[in-house]
């Protein structure tokens, strides 16, 4: 697309939104509220002009623009009342390097602060709710030497026979959950995800893709703080994580789609 065809569709969504937005902003100001955000549907709305014009398509215009916005503009997990939830999965975020050093494939990173957070995120779950929790190694070891928790399974990395470190995916994780959760007696159950603030969506998502009835825990905040000294890069700063998760996002959609459009291959 031309640069002067970009300003000129730029423009006339800009002018097409103006009244409304004007309208909005009016009505907010009187009520004291500065700055109200734009609707989701507004700018869904005004999405799907712009791509409209860009692809010359509307059929494609409209269904793509939800999964633009669903990917790169919602972050909030659908929730459940903790009353609702039959056990708890925590999902790691980011680690530390080995204090002592030595060969980062064979020696065990360090869990971390943000997984210290996570970790005091279940065990306030806990303590309003006894509920079996599965949590990524580096959570649990903090729920069992800080908070001497039962009930507690530890999601360890895969040791290869030579001492090799395979650390587990979000996948990986729920992967081995579910499989531990098919012998229980009452069923597999509705898994409380906890996971940090921007992975949390996600995790709820691959929750849900291995087969379990999946939320985040109403009414408790999700540790959002990223620590720049993290052993993964992409953990360690916030436009570089959401960058990585909408990237695992848009890969998980197109399994999906594939799946979906083209069942036999």
């Amino acid at each position: 697309m031309s640069m002067q065809r970009r300003t000129f569709v730029a423009a006339l969504s800009a002018a097409a939104a103006a009244p409304v937005l004007a309208s909005s902003l009016g009505h907010a100001q009187a009520a004291g509220i500065p700055n109200p955000p734009v609707s989701g549907e507004l700018l869904s709305r005004h999405m799907r002009s712009y791509l409209d014009a860009e692809l010359a398509d509307p059929t494609t215009a409209q269904r793509v623009v939800p999964w633009l916005f669903d990917i790169g503009f919602d972050w909030s997990p659908p929730t459940k009342p903790l009353d609702e939830i039959d056990f708890v999965i925590g999902y790691a975020f980011g680690n530390r390097p080995p204090v002592g050093g030595g060969d980062p494939s064979k020696v065990r990173y360090e869990p971390g602060p943000v997984n210290e957070q996570l970790a005091d995120t279940i065990a306030e779950i806990r303590s309003r709710r006894t509920v079996p929790v599965y949590a990524q190694w580096e959570i649990a070891h903090f729920l069992v030497s800080k908070y001497q928790m039962s009930q507690v399974v530890s999601i360890e990395p895969v040791v290869q026979p030579d001492g090799t470190i395979t650390y587990l995916s979000t996948d990986g994780v729920a992967a081995q959950v579910v499989e531990m959760r098919k012998s229980n007696p009452g069923g597999i159950g509705t898994a409380g995800v906890v996971g940090f603030r921007d992975h949390v969506k996600r995790c709820v998502l691959t929750t849900e893709a291995r087969g379990m009835a999946a939320f985040a825990p109403r009414d408790f905040e999700m540790p959002g703080t990223y620590d720049p000294e993290s052993g993964q890069p992409w953990t360690r700063r916030r436009d570089l994580y959401l960058v990585h998760d909408m990237f695992a996002q848009w890969g998980m959609l197109r399994t999906n789609l594939i799946a979906e459009l083209y069942p036999q291959g």
